[in-house]
């Protein structure tokens, strides 16, 4: 998502709240929504030096609250696009508006802490990945340094996971990563998601790649491999066609995971399509299988 007014130029004219308009409640009606946010939310600063610098409206935040955001990752390639005193202030931003912001912090341990929250009795980790680097500079977050996690580092990431699966009943991974363009997972990618899997997540959903990628499968537990543009420009047909990747988890064990079909009609205006029916429907535990 990106709300930066002088790149998603419609906002100026129709209001934040067009972001949110055509999706039917659908953040409203589901448990939690995690998305991953593009831009720095904050008037601090001054842009990085590398091609693209976005800066989000904080007076966006509270229609994206409003809407039915719980968490924002900031692990990504434009988080810190006006620097680390933005960043750590559009965690403050967030933070006011409702919104946890995950993957990005004052330092290390802020950055690779989880965001938990409580739904229906179940404690819920959430941690954010950040496997794209800007082109100038580094923005990995150190014990003394400000930044986001390292989600290239399975190691890093495999230990921020084991240590969120001790405190949660259920740990989800937000990632940023694959390369623009590329419709499938590469290997890479899937070595990443398998190490996670295998430390503890029980859902991973990736996102960088700007066009969709499919829904996978590791162990039983799902893996969104790239879920393309949402609230962003509307460029051709395959930038467009994007989904919301929707995990249903059933005190039985049962995982329900599909992609809800959204399409971007317009600059900024992201579009729930026919079709969807409510959450998906759990599998059977012996269908759990199987690749990517």
């Amino acid at each position: 998502m990106n709300l930066d007014p002088a790149f998603v130029w419609s906002f100026p004219s129709t209001g934040y709240e067009y972001a949110w308009s055509g999706l039917g409640g659908l953040f409203n009606g589901d448990d939690l929504t995690v998305v991953n946010l593009e831009c720095s939310a904050s008037y601090l600063g001054t842009p990085w030096d590398k091609p693209w610098t976005f800066r989000c409206d904080p007076e966006a935040l509270p229609s994206m609250a409003a809407a039915g955001v719980d968490v924002a990752n900031l692990a990504n390639n434009h988080a810190m696009d006006y620097g680390f005193d933005a960043m750590i202030d559009a965690r403050r931003n967030l933070e006011m508006a409702g919104i946890a912001p995950v993957g990005a912090g004052a330092d290390a341990a802020e950055a690779y802490a989880p965001v938990l929250v409580e739904r229906n009795g179940w404690t819920i980790a959430i941690l954010g990945g950040g496997g794209v680097h800007p082109e100038t500079g580094s923005w990995i977050a150190a014990e003394d340094r400000p930044g986001m996690t390292d989600g290239d580092s399975a190691e890093a990431m495999t230990a921020a996971i084991r240590a969120a699966d001790e405190i949660a009943d259920l740990v989800l991974v937000t990632i940023h990563w694959g390369k623009q363009g590329t419709t499938e997972p590469r290997p890479f990618e899937i070595r990443l998601a398998e190490a996670f899997i295998d430390a503890g997540a029980d859902g991973v959903f990736g996102h960088h790649q700007h066009v969709l990628q499919p829904l996978g499968w590791y162990s039983g537990k799902p893996i969104a491999w790239g879920l393309g543009n949402f609230v962003w420009q509307a460029g051709s047909t395959q930038a467009r066609t994007t989904a919301v990747a929707q995990f249903v988890f059933e005190s039985d064990g049962r995982i329900g995971a599909c992609l809800v079909p959204v399409f971007i009609e317009a600059t900024g205006h992201p579009v729930l399509q026919p079709g969807y029916a409510g959450p998906c429907a759990p599998e059977r535990l012996d269908a759990q299988e199987g690749p990517e």
